[in-house]
């Protein structure tokens, strides 16, 4: 019952803005008609006003019916992991790691930090965080693959220029009554003293739990928590989430970014590459989709790489 409320909860918020966007495009037509009889040059600009709110959200509405996949409604694990390039791809690593937090504060996403870990000189080797909110999966698995940084190295005395990787991965979080069997001979548990941020009690005691998946290889780790327990019982919930959308992606025979997200962390693997010198532009090599504002998509504005890519799908699906 709580599943079903909270999916007609959701149904009903679309239904609702559909409704409304109807009533305004109404009204709007009765008061174009209004003015073609009577000029008024003040309500004719807040007719020109309401005509770009009604567009904006139309266009929303729009991008959210091409979220019709069977997880995509639901919250999300993300994980970022540095590649090829050393100290500047950990860098790299936490630079994306801070452009998705900033992501979901602007979607009005919940985060929490699940694992991490640091880089030797700088930033984050690998970082896995929890993004809890309505359609987050459905937006966030375009992210899915080998992003790209070239730019000029804060870290080289000669300032040369540099390109570094990171791979981030994402899947949806699955409800407690999907049926998936994870065999106690089949996982491998290691417990290890959690790094960074966390406060004493974490950091000086073996609470991180970190779960190997035999028959997939998938690896999932967890350390936010005090309590070891606690920490397995989100690791276990983490893998049975990446094993389910493994098994969904098997039976809709699908090769979606999931595939990306497992390329190796080099040159032409890339799905996006942020290029802040010789010149600035950031460029998804799936849509062609290009943006001149490096500093606005790393503060989190990326909706329009999501929004163009979710496009790309349906009418790629449409076409077969």
């Amino acid at each position: 019952m709580q599943k079903i409320n909270q999916e007609m909860a959701i149904h009903q918020k679309v239904v609702e803005k559909w409704q409304s966007l109807h009533q305004k495009i109404e009204d709007s037509l009765v008061l174009a008609d209004m003015l073609l009889e009577e000029p008024d040059e003040g309500e004719f600009a807040n007719f020109k006003t309401d005509l770009e709110t009604m567009t904006t959200e139309l266009e929303q509405l729009e991008v959210q019916s091409f979220l019709s996949g069977e997880l995509d409604p639901n919250s999300c694990y993300l994980s970022i992991n540095s590649g090829a390039g050393g100290t500047e791809a950990c860098d790299w690593a936490n630079m994306l790691y801070r452009m998705y937090v900033r992501y979901a504060e602007k979607q009005g996403f919940k985060m929490d930090i699940l694992s991490m870990t640091e880089g030797d000189g700088a930033g984050i080797k690998s970082v896995t965080i929890s993004i809890q909110g309505p359609y987050a999966y459905g937006f966030l698995k375009a992210e899915n693959g080998v992003h790209r940084l070239v730019r000029i190295s804060p870290f080289d005395s000669n300032a040369k220029r540099h390109t570094s990787f990171a791979s981030v991965f994402c899947w949806a979080e699955v409800n407690d009554d999907i049926d998936v069997e994870i065999k106690d001979e089949d996982i491998k548990v290691d417990t290890y003293r959690a790094s960074g941020a966390g406060g004493q009690h974490i950091n000086t005691t073996d609470s991180a739990v970190r779960i190997t998946h035999k028959p997939t290889g998938i690896i999932v780790q967890c350390q936010n928590q005090r309590s070891q327990h606690a920490n397995k019982d989100t690791a276990l919930k983490m893998l049975k989430a990446a094993i389910y959308e493994k098994e969904i992606e098997r039976r809709n025979q699908e090769k979606e970014q999931i595939e990306s997200g497992k390329m190796a962390n080099e040159w032409g693997s890339q799905i996006r590459s942020y290029v802040l010198h010789p010149y600035q532009m950031v460029k998804d090599h799936r849509t062609n989709f290009e943006s001149s504002k490096t500093s606005n998509v790393l503060d989190g504005d990326i909706q329009s790489f999501v929004e163009c890519y979710l496009k790309s799908k349906v009418t790629a699906q449409g076409g077969q």
